[in-house]
């Protein structure tokens, strides 16, 4: 017979086990494979429109002949960023990549980055090379295809590396010093009239496809983990950090459709028509491609490094 002035012990319910808070997250998965998707997609299309076209080659080549204004000036801070891309450069923004993701243990982050910077630049040149060309649609020869710019694909590549192998709070600062940096690189071309606009937006686009596509395979391995139990792990700086720079990058789209929209139509709405008009209009897409690319690029890798509860 038990005793009834006797506690009743209670069995003690098991303690959850680390890799069930530290499950991968499903959905953003998805969400980064449609996005690198959509940004594949981007790319043919870029070609398709600015280099498929007549119209778009016309507008294209007006923004290039626009570099000439100001060029002597503009040439001085652009040299100096262009000098820096080099193969001794790419080699060593894949070992910063992968060091950083080691020091944190993140082993198999550290490959993914370095796939990320050599998968973009192979890509880049196997499009430019054997996939798209330049059909001559005006008069005049123009040159071979350079679409997607090689330039631009190595810097905007490294500083996608970094964002993803940062820590989460470190993150919204190095997807905007990425963004400034491959902004730079991209003007820089057209300054130098080394790339016309839509051979940087495309190169940007192929930057996004290997980002995404490392967000969309995150393995548990990869997550971020919390300092202290119950941690929720929030990052409102990310937020603000990404949706600022969507914003910018819709407001520099809206601007950059409606100028070289208006100059291949020919509507007369564009208050000042020409190469400079184009120059600047280009200029504007560049901008908002950067800013989209790495706004979206941070919200991917903050939701997908997640740990699910």
């Amino acid at each position: 017979m038990l005793d009834a002035t006797r506690p009743q012990s209670r069995p003690t319910p098991p303690a959850p086990r680390p890799e069930a808070r530290l499950a991968p997250r499903r959905a953003p998965g998805w969400v980064a494979a449609v996005v690198a998707l959509l940004a594949a997609l981007g790319v043919h299309l870029t070609w398709q429109v600015f280099v498929g076209t007549a119209r778009g080659q016309r507008v294209d080549g007006m923004a290039f002949d626009g570099a000439e204004h100001g060029q002597g000036t503009l040439w001085v801070l652009a040299e100096p960023v262009l000098d820096v891309v080099s193969n001794t450069f790419v080699l060593a923004g894949i070992g910063v990549a992968v060091l950083l993701a080691l020091v944190r243990r993140r082993w198999v982050l550290a490959l993914q980055v370095a796939a990320l910077i050599v998968g973009a630049n192979v890509t880049t040149q196997v499009l430019k090379r054997w996939v798209y060309d330049r059909p001559d649609l005006l008069p005049g020869w123009d040159g071979p295809n350079a679409l997607p710019s090689g330039h631009t694909t190595v810097a905007a590549s490294i500083a996608a590396a970094l964002l993803l192998a940062a820590p989460r709070g470190w993150r919204p600062l190095v997807a905007l010093a990425g963004a400034a940096w491959a902004a730079a690189t991209g003007l820089s071309t057209m300054v130098g009239q080394w790339h016309r606009p839509s051979e940087v937006v495309a190169a940007l686009f192929v930057v996004l496809v290997w980002g995404a596509a490392v967000c969309a395979l995150t393995p548990a391995s990869s997550l971020d983990r919390p300092r202290s139990p119950g941690d929720r792990m929030s990052t409102p700086g990310s937020k603000v950090v990404a949706g600022l720079m969507l914003l910018g990058g819709a407001a520099a789209g809206a601007v950059a459709v409606v100028v070289l929209g208006g100059l291949a139509s020919g509507s007369s709405k564009v208050p000042f028509e020409g190469d400079v008009t184009a120059y600047a209009g280009g200029a504007c897409g560049v901008l908002a491609a950067t800013a989209l690319v790495f706004g979206v690029l941070l919200l991917l890798r903050q939701a997908s490094a997640r740990p699910a509860r």
